[in-house]
């Protein structure tokens, strides 16, 4: 009987002390709130803001795209978003310990974590390239600027070659018109100098070491910032998602200001509203905003699992999805007003220097910041927003893998070491990024940009919404968050959950099916044998689903095979609220009334009876609650 009362100790659950109730000593929470709504914006908001939205908005149709936008948002965005979050935030679990609602999916969880994988080594390789561009802007001079370098080819022309100056713009179009294979010293820069980039994704070459030296760089940033896990990260997140809207706010002063910004502007916002009936508009819409908030990443029910039992993760949800959505409508701006000064210097339409992906951020915009006075200066902002943008999201990536590890072996011994764990994770994390850093690393940087992380979310969440809806049941877990939030999730949530969402996710995998196209950078087209890879590298977070759902079945008991199901889909004794005090109504434990005297747990009136009932009984008693005991005091 001593025992659960020593331990509970530690989990704040101190019959004297009801200061402490809300608090898990164990796991550690985030400081105060604000630290959790900056790392979930930091996570939310991330390059493809300032790389995909704004070249999706254009080609879809300009403001006419805001439409399906903000109606995908509002229909399967923030309801997905407050599903994860309270889904976490309940549990007080990571990615893998949330499932014991219904331990047959817990293949989602293992999927989620094999999709933080993926995403988490490519994306800090785009963080590295960011950092190497960050460095190398340190100069009187930006490097890609002029033509006269010993990398640049007889085909480049510069904005600003000595040669081209005295011409007028009338000319450089002529010229452009006449010799199609025009480069600028940018591309050139970015191919022939900082990629070397190799003819074929199979062709290795060697490894660049300026970029493999900023890899290190990038992986030592985000492990000291995880050191003491979100203790540490929370207190970085106050810098590193707020920075990014300083710059973003200079970088548009400076744009709107140059001649030409609005031309570029209007490119963007213009609707054309006969886009709107194209399906692949909306498509498009659903997946961006899908993709763009990070659900079935894991990320989201880690960061809520760190979370107080009764925050408002209600009102979170809708504040962090919509500064999502603003800040990529806002970067719009910021990239297409230097676009269009751009082109109105080239004497081009803008189309013709609107980019997205890696492509704009490392070689239309830097040209771009070329033709500004000071242009060093505005390069090393561009950049250092882009660094921050991306470390935002890798801090949460990387904290979904490590406390998922942790709690699953969730002994004393890995949670005071989880420090060695974070460690070990990011040197994994760097060594399997090496080959990014190679040659042909950008062909394999995009196959798992494209592959890893594309249709293998959009069946982990549907999947997820049907296992919490159907499996577990809509009625429990309303009352799941009647309990926590002290009201039920409002009407349209509930309808969103059920029926809305599920759909739209339904209907964007339909959509990324129909419209399946092979993968290609600029002119090089992916060999078969890559395309397969990355279709296995899709498949490797879904199979996770149906292995563990089939050991499951078969580990569990019962005669027959419906048995077996119902015993391996049904809540598991320990699952649900992580501290003892929270363990009212249905989840009061059933405890012998000696041990029940220790613990101020009140169970409600109508349960007691049943508990006690529960108790007495020598089954439950003997294996059940010793059970519950152990693993949640």
């Amino acid at each position: 009987i001593d025992t659960p009362h020593g331990i509970s100790l530690q989990n704040g659950a101190v019959p004297g002390e009801r200061g402490k109730q809300d608090k898990s000593v164990k796991r550690g929470n985030w400081g105060n709130q604000i630290e959790f709504v900056l790392t979930s914006v930091g996570y939310a908001v991330g390059l493809g803001n300032v790389w995909r939205f704004p070249y999706l908005c254009y080609r879809n149709g300009g403001g006419a795209f805001m439409f399906p936008y903000f109606i995908m948002l509002v229909f399967c965005g923030i309801p997905l978003f407050f599903m994860e979050l309270s889904f976490g935030q309940f549990a007080s679990q990571g990615c893998l310990g949330v499932w014991r609602v219904s331990p047959m999916f817990k293949g989602v969880g293992y999927g989620m974590m094999v999709v933080s994988t993926y995403i988490g080594i490519y994306y800090n390789v785009v963080i590295c390239i960011a950092f190497y561009y960050f460095f190398v802007s340190m100069t009187r001079v930006l490097p890609w600027t002029y033509c006269s370098n010993p990398w640049n080819t007889p085909d480049c022309v510069g904005v600003l070659d000595g040669n081209l100056s005295s011409r007028a713009a009338l000319n450089l179009t002529q010229l452009l018109n006449t010799t199609q294979k025009r480069t600028s010293p940018s591309e050139e820069y970015w191919r022939r100098y900082v990629l070397n980039l190799s003819d074929d994704i199979g062709n290795l070459g060697e490894v660049r070491l300026p970029l493999l030296g900023c890899l290190g760089v990038s992986w030592v940033v985000v492990f000291l910032c995880l050191i003491k896990g979100v203790k540490s990260s929370g207190k970085v997140v106050y810098f590193t998602a707020t920075f990014p809207y300083v710059v973003l706010t200079i970088l548009f002063v400076r744009g709107i200001t140059l001649e030409g910004a609005l031309t570029g502007i209007m490119y963007y916002l213009t609707p054309q509203w006969d886009k709107i009936l194209n399906a692949k508009v909306w498509g498009d819409a659903a997946s961006q905003i899908f993709y763009s908030l990070g659900c079935a990443w894991g990320g989201l029910i880690t960061m809520a699992s760190y979370n107080k039992f009764h925050n408002n993760c209600y009102r979170d949800s809708i504040i962090i999805s919509i500064t999502n959505c603003a800040t990529s409508v806002y970067a719009g701006f910021v990239i297409f007003s230097i676009l269009g000064f751009m082109a109105n210097h080239l004497g081009v339409d803008v189309s013709k220097v609107a980019d997205h992906g890696p492509g704009l951020a490392f070689v239309a915009y830097p040209e771009a910041l070329t033709l500004l006075p000071i242009s060093p200066l505005w390069s090393i902002l561009f950049f250092f927003m882009l660094i921050l943008l991306g470390l935002g999201t890798q801090f949460c990536l990387l904290e979904t893998l490590v406390t998922a590890i942790v709690d699953e072996v969730g002994n004393e011994w890995i949670i005071r070491r989880k420090t060695f764990v974070t460690l070990g994770v990011a040197v994994a994390g760097f060594l399997l990024g090496v080959p990014l850093t190679t040659q042909a690393g950008i062909y394999w940087l995009l196959l798992m940009d494209n592959y890893a992380a594309s249709f293998s979310l959009v069946v982990i969440s549907c999947i997820m919404c049907v296992a919490i809806m159907y499996i577990y049941g809509h009625r429990n877990y309303f009352k799941d968050i009647e309990m926590m939030l002290g009201f039920p999730p409002p009407l349209f949530f509930q309808i969103c959950w059920r029926f809305i969402s599920p759909a739209i996710i339904f209907f964007i995998l339909v959509f990324t099916v129909i419209q399946y196209r092979p993968i290609s950078y600029n002119e090089y087209v992916y060999p078969t044998w890559a395309i397969s890879i990355g279709f296995l590298m899709a498949l490797s977070s879904v199979i996770c689903i149906p292995i563990y759902a089939i050991y499951k079945v078969c580990r569990s008991e019962g005669d027959t095979l419906l048995e077996r199901l119902k015993n391996a889909t049904k809540a598991s004794k320990d699952w649900g609220p992580a501290l003892p005090e929270h363990r009212s109504g249905r989840y009061a434990p059933a405890f012998s009334p000696s041990t029940e005297s220790h613990l101020e747990v009140q169970p409600l009136q109508p349960e007691k009876g049943q508990s006690e009932a529960a108790a007495a009984s020598p089954v439950q008693g003997s294996n059940g609650s010793a059970h519950s005991q152990d693993s949640r005091l």
